[in-house]
């Protein structure tokens, strides 16, 4: 069982060693422009951004004046029989009679209470609405692909304390076997120290495979080949000079979610605009030049051709509609309200988000300055008991715990600094200025 366990931590260890060589090394900028460049949801906005563009037009707030071509055929076959003012009478069977009539046709909404301004302005609004959708989802794809990268990189530093835990483990199963070998140890003592190798070729293997499975996630969030593999950076940099009240400052300006209440209010004002202009008279001009041609079997005009100019102008105004004007006018003021309201919400969930954010993140600072301490001594003393293994003068319990308490310091400190590395992140996406450090 012991030989099995060292075969197969070998054998993972060399391949993974083999395939490091020939593995790209991503670092997080790459990591970002692939990510801006292949994105999903970030092509997706990035259209949505363009679907608005072209919607900001006169001609869509119904400005602009409508032109169609009109042409129009009916034909006619009937038994006709007709008595004229003479007395004379006139009788025919499949009696034939045709009208035709073509021309062009300009109708053109001249005033609608200026309702048509403000449906213009609210397309300029829902295009910007949609580039603050945009910001919102590049930020959110941003501090994903830094999350993920920064796990990777913290899973790695658990990789290489857990892979410097088995060759110690090997280590002492080796000296176990030879103090048995020349009688100095019981075979229980062999036993133990295989057993433990075995735990730690384990856990190596369980950080390995939580290693691949947020390579794929990142590749994912990449929208590349999930199979695609890579080695990512060995450090995590932690900007140490973060100001809440500048924090503060900047989300005010920048933050996407914020800006998107401020014009979701803005659109709301406008759609109050667009309701009070249907209490203000519809005015419309239309004119028009009509080619008309008809024949008919009786009557005194068997054929008729008639060609001209026509125009006009309609104009009316709501007088009554059972109230629903003060009913709608009344909906879009609270809908007004309700903008206001979610705006000073999301305003106060940020600033709430950004104290609790900034507080674990000064606590993960100190957590840091103490594991990196306790890392030191740990180490030191691993070290010591490694060199009184050696001379036979500790006991194999003893050098555990000195083992067990490095490699929980080790953990303890990468993980800190990642906890610090994730508040920073979350800072900075609150306030809208997400960076790459």
């Amino acid at each position: 069982m012991k030989f099995k366990g060292i075969i197969l931590y070998l054998t993972t260890y060399f391949a993974l060693t083999l395939s490091s060589n020939a593995q790209e090394r991503l670092t997080l900028e790459q990591a970002v422009q692939i990510a801006l460049e292949n994105n999903y949801d970030i092509k997706v906005t990035r259209n949505d951004i363009e679907i608005a563009k072209t919607n900001v037009s006169r001609a869509n707030a119904g400005m602009l004046p409508v032109v169609t071509g009109n042409f129009s055929s009916n034909n006619t076959m009937s038994n006709t029989k007709q008595t004229l003012a003479s007395g004379v009478t006139q009788e025919r069977n499949g009696a034939r009679n045709s009208n035709l009539g073509f021309g062009p046709v300009l109708n053109w909404q001249v005033f609608d209470g200026f309702g048509m301004f403000a449906r213009y302005d609210q397309l300029k609004e829902l295009q910007q609405l949609g580039e603050s959708n945009f910001r919102l989802t590049i930020q959110t794809t941003l501090a994903d692909v830094i999350n993920n990268y920064y796990d990777l990189v913290q899973q790695q530093q658990q990789i290489k304390a857990l892979d410097g835990a088995v060759d110690i483990s090997r280590l002492r199963l080796r000296n176990s076997e030879n103090r048995y070998t020349i009688g100095r140890a019981a075979k229980l003592e062999v036993l133990v120290a295989t057993v433990d190798l075995n735990t730690d070729t384990t856990n190596l293997l369980r950080q390995l495979n939580l290693y691949r499975g947020t390579k794929i996630r990142l590749n994912e969030l990449l929208a590349r080949d999930i199979s695609t593999d890579f080695t990512v950076s060995d450090t995590i940099i932690i900007q140490n000079k973060l100001v809440l009240a500048d924090l503060q400052t900047i989300a005010n300006q920048q933050n996407p979610a914020l800006q998107l209440a401020i014009i979701n209010k803005r659109i709301a004002e406008l759609n109050l605009k667009q309701v009070k202009a249907l209490r203000y008279p519809n005015v419309s001009v239309n004119t028009g030049y009509n080619f008309n041609k008809s024949t008919s079997a009786l009557g005194f005009a068997r054929n008729s051709v008639g060609r001209g100019l026509n125009y006009g102008m309609t104009a009316s105004i709501n007088l009554f509609n059972g109230m629903l004007q003060n009913r709608n006018e009344k909906t879009a003021s609270i809908e007004i309200d309700n903008a206001q309201l979610e705006y000073e919400k999301i305003n106060q969930n940020i600033s709430a988000q950004l104290n609790s954010f900034y507080q674990t993140f000064q606590t993960n600072l100190e957590l840091m300055r103490l594991e990196k301490q306790n890392l030191e001594v740990a180490r030191q003393n691993l070290d010591i008991t490694m060199e009184k293994f050696r001379l036979g003068s500790v006991a194999p319990l003893e050098f555990r715990e000195a083992q067990r308490n490095y490699i929980d310091a080790s953990a303890r400190f990468t993980n800190s600094q990642y906890q610090a590395k994730l508040a920073e992140i979350s800072l900075q996406q609150l306030s809208g200025a997400l960076s790459l450090n």
